[in-house]
């Protein structure tokens, strides 16, 4: 038994003493995750169209002590949306359908929009559809729930409305490609699971790899889902369930050692050839001509100066990643089952293999020099005058908060944090610049065309940004009572608690809201970032619109007031 131990011992010394300088880095980064008690994640590092190192850290299942490794199964939540992507570029490749197809040919019972919307649209979430989670989630749903294909078309079907003109913005959508996965189905006359096993996943050897379209198909040796709950400096982990099987937007199962064969594919082209993958390369054009780094299922960017190309997944505890560096022949992907695992750690990775490809700024990133203002300019303002302008900000079109107050110094102070903060100094009695910033900021205090008191911040020549000033108490009386939305056949109820606006569902819990101005306000829960109400021509209020950032202007009608 002795000699058993110590020939192991001594194999595995030998195994740590094989690892490279890289391999060890890359091992150091997942140290936190390499226990025994705690979820974890799988990697895989190509480099030069090989695997460089692959390798699990940590539990794939806390109960029964089983092991994370490159072979382990992840659900890989969006990650799905490149293979989705793939799909349909396949089936344009054998003449099957166009990326100029209006939707409306597969989905006929679609409401009509009065806008044409195509298959590419939907590809690069420019579509002007309202996403699926978003709507479920303001229906009522829990992302746990049972949740089928079914359900989701449903819904998108009911929406009467589009965020905005289709190819004019770009907007997340999960129910775009939940689309692109019925055509799909519908052009190949297979399920997408069948399609992209016998067209995709068997040709490419990732044997451990499947859209995952029945919540109650047994999937061997899968990771489950956790998430870190915390009491104080104590904390533990539970699990984060997800029972839902709607393909396309999400659903595909996978490995890290099947994931490694599906980056590998973009250089060696076993399936699939250059315009495809071109195409999926390629920046959208927006309708105005502007470029956005959006391509077909995948985000196009750059790190350290170098092209890259990604995408992240997220859904209950899996958190994923995968970016590549097509110049440089590099990959690197992580797939974890626990919630508050860093995906970004991915990039960590490359920096580790590639530190010679990285291109040095000039001059060790030599400071941008900040924007020199004249002195003979400014102006001097009372106290009383400079005071007026304290107060809270909101930005009307992106939704977020700015203070302005006046500190000890006698100035005032454009706040955003509490790491960040510039000093304005008045050109007249209501223009101010920001010192110290790289660019020419003009912030001036005056009224909108509602008479309302604002701020416009101009950067150099570019249009201005409106920040609307909170008002304060705001009566809340007319808003009481219950509200319906057809589209989502749900009600809620707005009622007072603690002097403040709440908003009711008894699934979704309480919101609470906080006036910015009458009839407008926000709250601090991303389903609900922005919520108006609706007037009748008698001042009569009678619906509201709730807004946040993967939906714009969901319609609710009142059906009774406060009792």
């Amino acid at each position: 038994m002795i000699l058993v131990m110590m020939l192991l011992c001594g194999i595995l010394q030998v195994q740590s003493q094989a690892l490279t300088s890289q391999q060890k880095q890359v091992d150091k980064l997942f140290e936190r995750w390499d226990k025994p008690n705690s979820p974890g994640v799988a990697i895989a590092v190509l480099q030069n169209g090989k695997v460089a190192y692959t390798r699990g850290y940590g539990k794939a299942n806390l109960e029964y002590d089983i092991p994370i490794t490159p072979q382990t199964v992840f659900h890989a939540a969006s990650l799905s949306k490149q293979f989705t992507a793939f799909a349909i570029l396949l089936l344009e490749k054998q003449g099957k359908l166009s990326l100029n197809d209006p939707i409306s040919k597969y989905f006929p019972k679609l409401p009509d929009y009065g806008k044409k919307i195509t298959i590419k649209h939907l590809l690069t979430h420019t579509s002007g559809l309202r996403d699926q989670w978003r709507l479920l989630q303001l229906a009522g749903w829990r992302l746990d729930d049972v949740i089928t294909k079914a359900n989701v078309l449903d819904l998108i079907h009911r929406q009467q409305a589009l965020d905005f003109e289709p190819g004019s913005k770009f907007s997340y959508s999960n129910s775009g490609f939940t689309l692109l996965a019925e055509i799909v189905e519908k052009v190949s006359g297979k399920t997408f699971a069948q399609f992209t096993k016998a067209e995709i996943f068997e040709p490419l050897g990732m044997k451990n790899s499947q859209f995952y379209d029945d919540h109650e198909k047994i999937v061997a040796n899968r990771a489950y889902s956790y998430k870190v709950q915390r009491k104080g400096k104590a904390k533990q982990f539970k699990k984060s369930v997800l029972n839902y099987a709607v393909v396309g937007a999400t659903s595909l199962f996978t490995t890290a050692e099947d994931l490694s064969l599906w980056a590998q594919n973009f250089k060696t082209l076993k399936i699939g050839d250059a315009t495809m993958f071109k195409k999926m390369h390629t920046k959208t054009k927006l309708n105005n001509g502007r470029t956005i780094d959006v391509g077909l299922g995948q985000f196009l960017g750059s790190y350290q100066s170098l092209p890259v190309v990604y995408h992240t997944g997220s859904d209950a505890g899996y958190r994923l990643s995968l970016i590549r560096f097509p110049e440089q022949n590099f990959a690197a992907m992580v797939l974890s089952n626990v919630a508050s695992f860093d995906r970004d750690v991915v990039a960590s990775i490359a920096d580790i293999y590639l530190k010679s490809a990285y291109k040095k700024e000039k001059e060790n990133k030599k400071k941008r020099a900040f924007f020199e203002h004249d002195p003979k300019r400014f102006v001097k303002l009372s106290k009383a005058e400079l005071k007026k302008y304290e107060g809270t900000y909101w930005e009307t079109a992106e939704w977020y908060d700015r203070k302005i107050y006046l500190k000890d110094d006698g100035a005032l102070y454009y706040y955003r944090n509490k790491k960040s903060e510039t000093k304005l100094l008045p050109i007249s009695r209501n223009a101010f610049k920001m010192i110290g910033d790289t660019e020419d900021v003009t912030v001036t205090f005056d009224k909108n065309s509602k008479g309302e008191d604002r701020i416009s911040l101009k950067i150099n020549d570019r249009t201005p940004l409106e920040y609307v000033k909170y008002q304060k108490d705001v009566p809340l009386d007319d808003y009481l009572g219950a509200y319906r939305s057809a589209e989502l056949s749900t009600d809620y109820s707005l009622v007072v608690e603690n002097n403040q606006l709440i908003l009711k569902h008894f699934r979704t819990g309480k919101i609470a809201l906080k006036p910015i101005r009458k009839n407008i306000f926000k709250s601090g829960n991303y389903l609900c970032k922005k919520l108006e109400f609706i007037r009748n021509k008698r001042g009569q209020v009678i619906g509201f619109e709730i807004s946040n950032w993967r939906l714009n202007k969901l319609r609710f009608t009142k059906i009774q007031a406060a009792k």
